[in-house]
């Protein structure tokens, strides 16, 4: 298992795959012939949360990481459109636009949502799926669910310098590393020529989609949890507001596809909190998943 990113960096390259009228931009590292691995971030985060996990996978594996909409480089959608079925179109759009027809899907948060319910709908297209503390009922009633929510509200729209930019992001996120601060900053946020920073995603809309009080457009996890039929593994930060102890082990016992761990020194964000452990638990499972898979293809011949 690699604990740090290698000395020479992977370097990532960009493309543009359009889903209906928006522009969705991919991020891409490793070479496009090996076993591809999909990652989709989190509510306000962006394609490149995920270089760090890239930088190790990409030695053995095509890695993609998308802009979801509002985000990053991709387009803006309207508020009625940052939910669910809207990420679920947008990743079988790009998948479809760029031809691939097998891989592993990895996603944190809201995009583990997108991850599961994507899984359900399309499960041809999956060798295996990896979930980042997100579970039934996470999104509906969690103090996480109740966190974002108050975060949202009590986003500043504008920052008068970096530094208070930087401010912001140390007291919301104090268990994350500067590296992954200073990787906000840069991807999250555009610094004006006057020196005040804003956002680069569409705070405005996916808060109004986020805090709408409609609790059906919240998909409920548990049909696809329950209906898994490929290895899949789930992981929960120790310090985890939102999804519960009690939920990751009621998964693991309602599905035997289902590996669950729970990831020491960790809040929500895992992959920023404590790398080293999450890639501890990534690395074998994506190792044992395609050698399964590529004996099996042996077997056949």
């Amino acid at each position: 298992m690699s604990d740090n990113i290698p000395n020479s960096r992977i370097l990532s390259r960009e493309r543009v795959v359009l889903s209906g009228k928006l522009k969705i931009n991919i991020v891409e590292w490793g070479q496009a012939t090996a076993h591809t691995i999909i990652m989709l971030h989190g509510l306000r985060a962006y394609a490149q949360t995920w270089d760090r996990v890239a930088q190790v996978l990409a030695k053995k594996y095509h890695v993609m990481a998308l802009d979801q909409r509002g985000r990053g480089k991709s387009d803006w959608g309207s508020s009625t459109d940052y939910f669910t079925p809207n990420y679920v179109e947008d990743l079988k759009n790009v998948i479809d636009g760029l031809g691939l027809n097998k891989f592993t899907l990895l996603g944190h948060s809201m995009g583990g949502a997108t991850a599961l319910v994507f899984s359900q709908m399309y499960p041809g297209y999956l060798d295996g799926l990896v979930v980042e503390d997100i579970g039934p009922g996470s999104s509906a009633a969690s103090n996480g669910a109740d966190r974002i929510k108050k975060e949202l509200n009590n986003t500043p729209r504008l920052f008068r310098s970096r530094a208070k930019a930087k401010l912001f992001w140390q007291e919301a996120r104090p268990g994350a590393p500067d590296e992954a601060i200073e990787q906000r900053l840069k991807y999250m946020m555009v610094e004006d020529k006057d020196g005040t920073m804003k956002w680069r995603y569409d705070l405005e809309g996916i808060s109004e989609a986020r805090l709408d009080p409609d609790i059906l457009k919240i998909p409920d996890l548990w049909p696809p949890v329950l209906n898994l039929n490929i290895p899949t593994l789930v992981l929960r930060g120790e310090n985890s507001d939102f999804l519960s102890q009690k939920v990751l082990s009621e998964m693991a016992q309602q599905n035997s596809h289902i590996k669950t761990f729970e990831i020491s020194n960790a809040s929500h964000y895992i992959h920023d909190d404590n790398f080293s452990e999450f890639m501890t638990r990534l690395e074998p499972f994506l190792a044992e998943l395609y050698q399964i898979q590529l004996s099996r293809k042996d077997n056949v011949k």
